[in-house]
């Protein structure tokens, strides 16, 4: 196969066998697509006397991966292994020899994806990462291409499938967050430490990536407001779900007139909506474009064969980019390079957003009327509120459900109430989204 294009696999965990099948196994309908075969040629491994799933007749395996990164005979170079400094390295180094790249590694892509985007320009490669976002699911296609017609004025999605599983579990199950994580644990949801799930580290990630290919701005990871899972509780959940919602945890980007949010956070969605319904470990992300309106996408966010389908979809980018020019490539983000730019960030004090509200207060006459006129004061409306008496010794529960305000406007009310001697230990907040189409 003298006109193959040659693959190099750096990493053959999970993913990188992944790949290795499904080259293998779709070998004649992806050479259909190409005109050419594409073949893995080499590969590194940590360990190379481990027992791989996948047939690696024909590829030469190396323990040192920058040997297929500056070395190897090969046409694209497939990063596998995470981490950031190490495959920063390898990254660059294969761009330097002028081989395209196709990574799966959304913190390297959002935490310093402009400089390795920059390299691939002056080398006339390419860098691709559909598969650092949402597993499976072509989303970054869609933003890049699909939608290239539209100014995409908003996205949400879930884009962490370790939390979902988690807050699907305590929804329906009606369990604790630890007993939901520690399940989560044992199917290998989640991490032995997991952190980058629980606290919204990984979604910031995958949100960075996609808020600058639906804007046109530098990735900033450091722009995204982060907020994890670990404070929803089962009494929350039940509540919200008493009121018409469910609790998600959500990746939200919009663009307005004063600049775009970016931000991770725990979110309540009316109950008839399609994020509300995705659960387990599923992932979706809904787009808003200025002509198309609202379309979605849904699927697997992980997993060694739903990556792998996105590796090879970039691989198959890449095999039709070996005989173009580098001035007829698709941008990295989907923009031209000279017209990528920053936007004003909208502070998560001037962010407007409807607020879920649960108050542990003692059980007293006028409690419920002094809460009610703080808001007021506020010129914050109530859409809906739930109030619980007390069980035995337990203090009462005020749960409410505002209008759209101002964040810093709805934390001045906050603090008022949380002032009241009436009002205890244990409030809870988070924002509503309704996502009227």
């Amino acid at each position: 196969m003298s006109n193959a294009v040659r693959v190099g696999v750096i990493g053959l965990g999970t993913v990188g066998q992944g790949v290795v099948r499904l080259l293998k196994n779709n070998a004649a309908e992806i050479e259909r697509r190409v005109g050419r075969p594409i073949v893995v040629t080499h590969a590194s491994a940590r360990d190379l006397s481990r027992q791989r799933d996948c047939d690696l007749t024909g590829i030469t395996i190396a323990a040192d991966p920058m040997t297929i990164a500056r070395d190897a005979d090969v046409d694209v170079v497939v990063e596998l292994i995470g981490g950031k400094d190490v495959a920063r390295e390898l990254i660059l180094a294969a761009i330097a020899r002028g081989k395209h790249v196709v990574t799966a590694n959304k913190a390297l892509i959002a935490e310093q994806g402009n400089e390795i985007f920059a390299a691939a320009r002056a080398k006339g490669v390419i860098v691709a990462f559909e598969s650092a976002v949402a597993g499976g699911v072509p989303v970054i296609k869609a933003i890049r291409e699909g939608m290239a017609g539209n100014r995409i004025e908003s996205l949400a999605g879930i884009i962490n499938g370790t939390g979902n599983y988690i807050l699907t579990q305590m929804t329906e199950k009606g369990e604790s967050f630890a007993d939901a994580l520690a399940q989560a644990q044992k199917l290998g949801y989640a991490e032995a430490d997991p952190t980058f799930d629980v606290e919204g580290i990984d979604a910031a990630h995958k949100l960075t990536i996609l808020a600058a290919s639906a804007f046109g701005t530098p990735l900033s990871f450091k722009s995204v407001n982060t907020e994890g899972i670990t404070k929803v509780t089962p009494q929350d959940i039940t509540i919200a779900q008493a009121m018409g919602y469910r609790i998600k945890h959500l990746g939200i980007a919009k663009r307005g007139d004063n600049g775009v949010e970016v931000r991770v956070q725990p979110t309540l969605i009316p109950e008839n909506k399609l994020l509300a319904k995705v659960d387990g470990v599923l992932n979706t992300v809904l787009l808003k474009g200025n002509a198309v309106g609202q379309v979605g996408f849904y699927g697997r966010g992980a997993g060694g064969d739903a990556t792998a389908s996105a590796v090879v979809a970039d691989l198959v980018d890449a095999a039709r980019l070996l005989a173009a020019d580098a001035k007829h490539f698709v941008p990295s983000l989907g923009f031209q390079p000279d017209a990528i730019r920053e936007l004003p960030l909208v502070a998560m004090d001037d962010v407007q957003s409807a607020h879920y509200l649960r108050l542990q207060v003692a059980d007293e006459a006028g409690v419920l009327s002094r809460i009610t006129a703080i808001l007021a004061a506020h010129d914050i409306s109530i859409e809906a509120i739930i109030q619980r008496e007390p069980r035995d010794d337990e203090d009462a529960t005020i749960a409410i459900i505002t209008s759209v305000v101002q964040e810093k406007k709805f934390n001045e009310a906050l603090v008022e109430m949380q002032s009241l001697p009436f009002v205890h230990a244990g409030v809870s907040r988070f924002r509503v989204e309704h996502f009227n189409d």
